[in-house]
């Protein structure tokens, strides 16, 4: 996102000399708008339209910064939103900021051009699935860590703890001891263990073709693997279970260290 934050009119900035006024033919403060209103309600009024789907307040309060000298205020907040307001996983996020760049590097924020623009981020963000659960995990965690090491001071067990426990072998997260974990490295858990294992995606599994060029990569691996590690290695992990891992037979001893280097994680 941008990093200009100078109002281009606003702020009592002038235009051609004259003082900018507001629709009233009244000179604007600093953090006023055309409408007579204050940026930071128009600013509030922006992220709450796009935490709540509005479409038309979302536009409107877009096209008032933006035509009132604080398009700056809108890319700003606009860079917040997606990350505070909008689910993860939307690449609503690279449309804004394609937005963004065209209404500063390619026209001026104070053109029709840069207010569309601006409209048009508003409206993306508006239209995208909202929800604050980036927010809640970061203030949840926070509060858990401070629980944990509260009850361990007070001896006692915390109300909530971290989903992943203690991490330790044999625990429920006990496929993460690795070649790339020393404790994996202590329990002899190489290249094998970790493509038949550690390496499974879920839940869906490999793509077709994904899975027919790691099965054929396998196979031409100096490293030979039994069919059911092959098809075990490539299998999807189970929703309802995704960190229990079976044991499976294997052809050769999990002693291969010269051979491990050349695994990735």
């Amino acid at each position: 996102m941008s990093e200009d934050r100078q109002a281009t009119l606003g702020g009592g900035a002038v235009e051609d000399g004259e003082p900018m006024t507001d629709d009233f033919g009244e000179e604007l403060d600093e953090n006023g708008t055309k409408g007579g209103y204050n940026r930071y309600d128009v600013s509030s009024l922006l992220q709450k339209a796009v935490r709540r789907s509005d479409e038309e307040c979302a536009a409107w309060a877009a096209w008032e910064l933006t035509r009132s000298g604080h398009a700056w205020n809108l890319w700003d907040r606009l860079a917040l939103y997606v990350v505070e307001d909008l689910r993860a996983g939307e690449e609503i996020v690279l449309l804004i900021e394609r937005y963004e760049e065209l209404a500063t590097e390619f026209w001026d924020t104070d053109s029709w051009e840069g207010r569309l623009c601006g409209i048009h981020a508003a409206l993306a963000a508006a239209r995208a699935p909202s929800t604050r659960e980036a927010t809640y995990a970061n203030g949840y965690f926070e509060q858990v860590a401070a629980e944990r090491a509260a009850a361990r001071e007070e001896g006692r067990e915390p109300k909530y703890d971290f989903p992943v426990g203690d991490l330790e072998p044999g625990g429920k997260h006990d496929v993460i001891f690795d070649q790339h974990t020393y404790e994996g490295k202590k329990m002899d858990r190489g290249g094998r263990y970790f493509t038949v294992h550690g390496a499974r995606v879920g839940p869906n599994g490999e793509t077709t073709v994904g899975e027919r060029w790691r099965r054929r990569a396998l196979e031409l691996e100096e490293r030979e693997y039994s069919d059911e590690e092959l098809d075990h290695a490539l299998a999807p992990v189970d929703p309802d279970d995704r960190w229990t891992e079976p044991d499976v037979s294997s052809t050769e001893s999990e002693s291969e260290a010269e051979a491990d280097d050349a695994d990735t994680n």
